[in-house]
């Protein structure tokens, strides 16, 4: 099974050589990574070039946001199954994608998700919260849950029948396509008890209380549109089921 990993970017060079590093030490042999660049004007482009034997494809122009640019790379993908990584994200080691498709042929199943840690930004030792998954059960989705998206994969044979990323749902945009994927149209997954994605803090939703109300509205409708019972209940639910997060980051450490 060929494996599809979409890298969006833009003015990305402080951490991008990390993000594509952690593919290029994969020991899954059969990787595409697609990088998307919205046109940056730092050193993006020179890293990008420099990986050139190891990035499958890379295109730089202008889009129309993360999520336009994510659609992008899904039409220029030709790998079996697809995820996606942050250019200031990291695969947590080695091993990760074996394991994900791994998962895949053991359980039959159309998506796979996992664990992720939010680290800082500088020493991504540090841990600032863990996003510990749970074994699927669709009617989460009832109270506000969600797969760790970075950490979902999905067969790409699924774009044709239930479409790409909706990007008018802004910051949201990841949450609709999950809940039309898993909950709407019942697509199979399985939780793969692994730490996936390093992933640095600082998500556009989360920077002061009218971002995360306006993303809140966004969820609200994304709940609606997907027939998700009582949706006004389900998006006050889903930051405040995360607070566990904190429980768990008490006793995990990130290790090199």
């Amino acid at each position: 099974m060929r494996v599809t990993i979409i890298t969006v970017t833009h003015n990305s060079a402080t951490y991008l050589q990390e993000c594509i590093d952690s593919v290029v030490t994969q020991t899954y042999p059969d990787i595409e990574h697609i990088v998307v660049d919205a046109a940056s004007t730092d050193g993006t482009l020179d890293i990008i070039k420099r990986y050139d034997n190891h990035i499958t494809k890379w295109v730089s122009e202008k889009d129309k946001g993360m999520y336009d640019a994510i659609n992008k790379g899904m039409r220029l993908a030709t790998g079996d199954i697809i995820g996606i990584l942050n250019s200031d994200d990291m695969l947590a080691s080695k091993d990760v994608i074996a394991g994900i498709v791994k998962c895949f042929q053991e359980n039959l199943v159309d998506s796979v998700y996992g664990d992720l840690v939010y680290v800082d930004k500088v020493n991504t030792k540090k841990v600032i919260r863990y996003w510990k998954g749970f074994t699927y059960k669709r009617y989460r989705f009832r109270y506000g849950w969600m797969p760790a998206h970075p950490t979902f994969y999905f067969k790409a044979g699924l774009l044709q029948k239930f479409g790409y990323y909706e990007t008018h749902y802004y910051t949201a945009a990841d949450y609709e396509f999950m809940a039309r994927y898993l909950y709407r149209h019942r697509i199979s997954a399985c939780y793969f008890e692994k730490l996936i994605v390093k992933m640095r803090i600082g998500g556009q939703s989360n920077r002061n209380i009218q971002s995360r109300l306006r993303a809140n509205r966004r969820d609200y409708l994304a709940m609606k549109k997907n027939k998700i019972p009582l949706p006004l209940l389900a998006s006050i639910l889903k930051p405040l089921i995360k607070l566990h997060q904190y429980y768990y980051t008490l006793f995990y450490k990130v290790s090199d």
